[in-house]
């Protein structure tokens, strides 16, 4: 069975499962030999707030953590609007909840936020986004963005590169506006920005999310970081850290030359960095040991 695996809390429009089924769901995981639990919603903000009538993730979570065999839990797809910051204090406190927080932003133009009904103005994100760094200190967060939806100026672009360089987000992806049916947006915004100039956009704006990723990983250079080996490939063991999500981040490459195995944590020294990925070496080849 897969190291890790994903455990949906939230399905359909916002009907949360219930606490003991998602725990009693771990707890077999956990004895199938699961180290890691990667915990998604289409907005964890709102985990419980149908079925208790309250934020019930911080709660969720550090019962996850309390389970025999699970190593990390990580967590996906959270909101910005009406943030359970009691979570904060848990993943500061529990080892085995990921320095790592998915969280959809979307946009930082006031005017834009307030075209994709994100209930949030530009301060407040900035607020929020200040506060989970300072109550959880060396947290990765990872983030999407739009570019090309109907109404984005250019004077909305310039302001969404310029944040993007200022947050330097640790993961971030992005990408061009869709005019889908049976959105909001399809069913009430002309979809006005041409292909051309949404594609355009997209690449200048993942140029500078390059620039950061470059310089951030480069500082990973000679340190020491627990990794969890997810496969081989031809050559090489490929694992991840603690700050990257399986299939979406980045990875850690290994050469197959040493005694590894597929599903175990290692410690692992970071010898050479690029944009998205990492090279290194384990310190310790022993089973399972180093985390």
């Amino acid at each position: 069975m897969c190291s890790y695996c994903a455990i949906p809390i939230i399905t359909g429009r916002h009907v949360s499962r219930p606490e003991d089924e998602l725990l009693q769901e771990a707890e077999w995981l956990a004895q199938q030999g699961v180290k890691e639990l990667n915990v998604i919603a289409q907005d964890l903000s709102s985990y419980g707030l149908d079925l208790y009538h309250e934020h019930r993730l911080p709660a969720l979570v550090k019962q996850l953590a309390a389970i025999d065999g699970i190593q990390w839990i990580r967590l996906h797809y959270a909101y910005p609007t009406d943030f359970p910051y009691d979570l904060l204090q848990v993943m500061a406190d529990e080892k085995k909840v990921c320095r790592y927080l998915d969280i959809a932003l979307q946009h930082n133009s006031d005017h834009m936020l307030q075209l994709m009904r994100r209930h949030i103005t530009s301060q407040e994100q900035d607020a929020l986004i200040e506060r989970i760094r300072r109550d959880v200190p060396g947290i990765y967060l990872r983030t999407t963005l739009i570019v090309g939806h109907p109404g984005e100026t250019e004077e909305d672009f310039a302001s969404l590169k310029e944040w993007v360089r200022q947050m330097r987000f640790e993961r971030m992806g992005a990408f061009a506006y869709s005019h889908e049916e049976g959105t909001y947006a399809y069913r009430h915004y002309k979809d006005d920005i041409p292909e051309e100039v949404k594609q355009e956009r997209l690449q200048e704006l993942m140029a500078v999310q390059q620039d950061i990723a470059e310089a951030q990983q480069q500082q990973l250079i000679g340190q020491t970081l627990p990794v969890l080996i997810d496969r081989q490939e031809g050559d090489w063991f490929i694992g991840r850290t603690e700050h990257d999500s399986p299939e979406v981040d980045n990875e850690v490459l290994i050469e197959n030359t040493y005694p590894l195995k597929v599903g175990r944590f290692y410690p692992v020294t970071i010898t050479q960095a690029e944009a998205f990925d990492l090279y290194g070496q384990p310190q310790d080849t022993t089973q399972g040991k180093g985390f």
